[in-house]
């Protein structure tokens, strides 16, 4: 088996791969998958006894937009944003069809996107990361703390990036190939274990400014990275009890996701008073 193709400090001591029968742990997304039509139907049944005014509910002052982790796009995320839409928060997506390029640049264009959103809402967004994304999400908090009122990762395996398993670094190996083969857009060895790499990293590990909320949700039960990489001491944690993939669409993790919005907006509207009357 090749060497992974990840820089060894993305994989501090104390971190591991998950075992390679681990994946199949990821089975439950079916059933997590079926949790989440069987909540939208009753949602739905619901709603047919309601009049719309009576089933708006308020809509939080923050937009919120959605990041989704390697390999994937936004649509990886909409049913979570439907079901966010549904109880009131306006969300937005990332514009990130496939996060398999550079991690500097993909910050660089979520950055853009929270800046267009701030400009037309006159409001910092809360960010919604998966995997990957969340990460994403993490550096841009700290960069710029102006643009974010808090940020709520979902098995991102922020102290530890390289504690994945063994299908993912094979999937880094081909994209690191074709890049080097000549295909644009793709991560390249500069991006896994060069300075852009360190870069990304050791911004990972800053602290996340005051004023910013922060929650970190995990699952015990995560077949793709290291549970344990994604509980940033920083961060609020929250255990669930999902697979990695399942954490994009399980209704009991978007209840999580719903409240934690809500509870970050309310001790963020907390400070703003606080910094006003001091």
């Amino acid at each position: 088996m090749n060497a992974s193709p990840l820089a060894s400090f993305l994989r501090p001591a104390g971190f591991e791969r998950p075992p390679a029968s681990a994946v199949l742990r990821e089975g439950s997304a079916v059933a997590e998958a079926g949790r989440y039509a069987l909540r939208a139907v009753g949602e739905r049944r619901g709603r047919r006894g309601t009049t719309y005014l009576q089933r708006v509910p308020q809509r939080p002052p923050h937009p919120v937009v959605l990041v989704p982790g390697f390999l994937a796009g936004d649509s990886s995320l909409a049913l979570m944003a439907r079901a966010l839409r549904v109880q009131g928060f306006r969300t937005y997506r990332s514009t990130i069809h496939a996060n398999i390029g550079c991690t500097m640049n993909a910050a660089a264009q979520l950055e853009a996107r929270l800046e267009s959103i701030v400009a037309r809402r006159d409001s910092p967004v809360q960010i919604v990361g998966h995997s990957l994304g969340g990460m994403l999400a993490r550096g841009i908090a700290v960069r710029r703390p102006d643009l974010v009122a808090g940020i709520v990762t979902m098995g991102s395996p922020m102290l530890a990036p390289g504690a994945h398993h063994v299908s993912l670094s094979a999937s880094v190996d081909i994209l690191v190939r074709l890049s080097r083969a000549g295909v644009p857009g793709l991560m390249s060895e500069e991006c896994v274990a060069g300075e852009c790499a360190r870069q990304s990293f050791d911004e990972s590990q800053q602290p996340v400014p005051n004023g910013v909320g922060f929650t970190a949700i995990y699952s015990k039960r995560d077949g793709i990275v290291d549970w344990r990489a994604c509980i940033d001491p920083q961060a609020r944690p929250i255990e669930v009890t999902t697979s990695h993939l399942g954490m994009a669409f399980d209704p009991r993790v978007i209840d999580h996701v719903a409240a934690t919005l809500r509870r970050q907006t309310f001790v963020s509207a907390v400070e703003v008073d606080r910094g006003e009357s001091a």
